[in-house]
This record gives C-alpha cells, structure tokens and sequence, in this order.
C-alpha cells in the first residue's frame, strides 16, 4: 500500500507537502516540504532521485580527481542509473537467500579502508564529512558493496571450476608464445541484448564505429567510456587494470599483441557486443622463481588446566639441554613431544615453504643455523622446540604457473559468466521508469 501512495505521488510533476492552511490573521503558514521523487521500480523496490544524485556527485567528485573532465550530467545520470538498477537486482537476490554482513565484519572492513588512507576510523569519517559524504550513507553502501561480493562469489566464482586439462592446455599455448605477458588497459563496451535483431546489431555496431571515429581524431578514451560504455567499469572510465593474457578473452589477446601503449585497437565483436581497447601498457616475460626451504623438527609440549605456561616453558628448557647434551632430538620428541602428527616421526615436520607457518615461529626459524635449536617459543596452545636440520632453494617456476594458469583460466571464466548472469537479471527483472529521460 505503502509502495502504491509512493508511485502515485511520484507521478506528479513536483511532489509537495503542504502543511495546513493557518486561520485567518495567524502566522504566515510555514514552508512545504518536499518529499523525495521515486525514479524507477525495481521489482519491489525502487530507486529515488537522492540516491541517484548522491551516487552521481560521488562518481563526479572521482572523476573530478582524476582531472578527466565529465560527461554532460544527463548523459552521467544515464550511466549510474543504470548501474544502481544493477546493484539493486544482486540486492534483492542476496536478501531472498538470506546474504548478511555482521556489524563486526563491517568495522573491520571500515578501518581496514581508514588504514589504507593513514586514518582512524574517526579521521576517515570526518574526512568523509568534509566532502559532504555522511558516515551512515558510507557505511551503508560499503555493506552493500560487502553483501554483493559475497553474492558473487556464491553465485559465480565459487561455481567456476577449473580441470587439469585447461591447465595443461593454456601452458601448452603460453609456451608457444614464449613467455608470459601482462596488459593494462581500458575497455569500451557497446553492448546488443539476447536475441537481438539485426538493426539492434547494426545500431550497436554503427554506435562502437562512430567512438571509435572520435577517439581517432583524439576524443579522451576515458570520458567517452564514462559517457556511453555499457560496460562494467565504465564509471571507471573503462580501466581494466593489469590482466594477464590468459584472463582475457582470446578476442582481446590478439588485438592486443598487435598493438603499442598508447594506442587503441580497431572495433571487437563478441557474442555480446562491439568493444573498444586501449592498451595503456605492457609487462611480462618468463621468470624462473626460487623459493629457500627450510626441514624442520619440534618438540610440542601443551598448556592446559593443569599445566602452566611456565611449566610447559621449563620443561622444554630442559628437554633443550638434554638435547645439547648429547641425546638425540628426535628420540626425545618421540618420547616427550605431544604433537599428534610429528611425534611419531621423532617431530619431523618435514621441507617448510616460505609462509607455511606463522609469522612469528618462521622469523625464529629463520634465524637459526642449520642444526641450531630455537628457546621455548610460545604458540597457540604451549610452547615449542625447533630444530633447523637443512636448507635447500628449490625451483618453484612450475608449481607458480600452474597455479597462474589456474588463477587466469578462473577469472576469465567468472567474468564471462558474470556478464550472463547480469544480462539474465536484468532480463528477468521488472523495471519501470517514472521519469522521462532516464532509459
């Protein structure tokens, strides 16, 4: 009902709230107040004109940063309703499945943003008042932005799944284009709907020749993304950042091989429309990579009800003098150690890679010689004994391009079935514009 008397009154061409007429001779009556307009339905939600122009002076003021001048604001307006009505759709799906971000997550996240900028969480909002962004509205929208990641990441990238095969198959093709290379570019995308018809194409295809005739002659790449790509990061100005080849469709990789920084390639079709490149730059080359391993022993001895940490600790320092004394280390973690799984190996944890155990156990590791014991070091759960038996460097090349490979065939996956996914909510979606010039 609610929802009925908000479209009704949106319907007008300048919604007001009068007060009551005042009796005659009093006061003058006061000023009416405005209600705020109702843009465009979304299912069962809608999208007001403050939303829409606060998330438009926030895109205007990065815009403004970046010293790119700005598309003329309807055209703007365009551009970020569109992406709000996507927002809104993933909003909506993630609520139905029941998608929730703990307040304690959320402030982790909030100071881990204040951290970045060299803030408190307290400087980040007063930072954010002075650019007249309120702290609620920030709040809220980085939750929204917390809440549609983790729907993504149920609905698309946690379905990806990547085969031995493709693996092998893309190290196979990267091996016969000798090496690996990485591109930074921007991306303009002149999207065609499912089952389009042939004029739709030839629209589109007319619209990507005619940006492409501009940016010839010397138009900005990233206005003309901003104004008129209906890309994902369009309001980015169409920067992709750096993508390895094997992220990228091999559409992109071909053109882009061909080209130099700088320049822009010639209009891409795709299934889902023309697209646009400019290379901004280029890195790359095979590396061969090294890690140094590090083979271990411990003896664990555990802190509970009954023993303290000083006794676990003492305990262990005489284990340790023991151990300098002649015994064998591994006779005595087999008969003292109460690690489960190293024990019975006389405390061999075997060949330790970089990262493997915690930051502070491996910076004592770290800084034994080989057959040097480390002093009881406190862990989580008592105390330990380490035993630094052997180094080795061991080429990793293999093991990291794999796991590359797998990384790039992921992300190239996901974001093809990312954009199916797009497309087949808004298709699905009930969408009604209530104010003219906005679709």
């Amino acid at each position: 009902m609610l929802l009925q008397l908000l479209l009704a009154l949106c319907m007008l061409p300048a919604v007001v709230l009068a007060s009551p007429q005042p009796p005659a001779g009093s006061a003058a009556a006061p000023p009416t107040r405005v209600i705020d307009r109702i843009l465009v339905v979304v299912n069962n939600d809608v999208i007001t004109r403050s939303e829409l122009e606060s998330r438009v002076r926030d895109i205007k003021r990065r815009i403004a940063a970046q010293h790119i001048q700005a598309p003329p604001l309807d055209v703007l307006r365009k551009q970020v309703l569109k992406h709000l009505i996507i927002e809104q759709l993933q909003l909506q799906i993630a609520r139905r499945v029941g998608i929730k971000i703990s307040p304690a997550r959320l402030n982790r996240a909030l100071q881990t943003i204040a951290a970045r900028n060299h803030l408190s969480l307290p400087g980040l909002y007063s930072a954010l008042a002075q650019e007249g962004i309120k702290p609620a509205r920030f709040r809220q929208q980085i939750h929204n932005q917390m809440v549609i990641q983790k729907l993504i990441d149920r609905e698309i990238n946690d379905r990806v799944t990547v085969s031995k095969a493709e693996i092998a198959n893309f190290l196979a093709d990267e091996a016969k284009r000798n090496g690996t290379t990485e591109y930074n570019i921007s991306h303009i995308l002149i999207a065609i709907p499912d089952n389009a018809t042939p004029a739709q194409i030839e629209n589109a295809r007319q619209k990507a020749h005619d940006l492409l005739r501009q940016l010839q002659s010397g138009a900005n790449f990233t206005q003309l993304a901003i104004a008129d790509s209906q890309g994902e990061n369009a309001l980015k100005g169409g920067d992709l950042g750096w993508k390895k080849a094997g992220q990228l469709p091999e559409l992109f990789v071909n053109a882009l091989r061909k080209m130099q920084p700088g320049q822009v390639s010639g209009v891409l079709r795709s299934a889902n429309g023309f697209h646009i490149l400019k290379l901004n730059a280029k890195r790359g080359g095979k590396q061969t990579h090294t890690i140094t391993q590090t083979h271990v022993r411990m003896i664990l001895i555990r802190t509970n009800a009954l023993v303290t940490r000083h006794e676990a600790r003492m305990r262990l320092e005489r284990l340790r003098m023991r151990i300098e004394n002649g015994e064998h280390f591994g006779l005595i973690a087999r008969a003292d150690s109460q690690d489960p799984i190293s024990a019975p190996h006389g405390g061999d944890i075997g060949w330790v890679d970089p990262g493997q155990l915690d930051p502070r156990t491996e910076k004592v590791m770290n800084a034994l010689k080989v057959n040097e014991i480390s002093k009881p070091l406190r862990v989580p759960g008592g105390y330990d004994l380490i035993q630094v038996i052997g180094r080795r460097t061991k080429d990793v090349t293999n093991e990291l391009d794999e796991a590359n490979a797998r990384e790039q065939i992921h992300a190239r996956k996901a974001a093809e079935r990312y954009d199916q996914w797009v497309r087949q909510l808004r298709a699905e979606a009930y969408v009604e514009y209530l104010a003219k010039g906005l679709n």
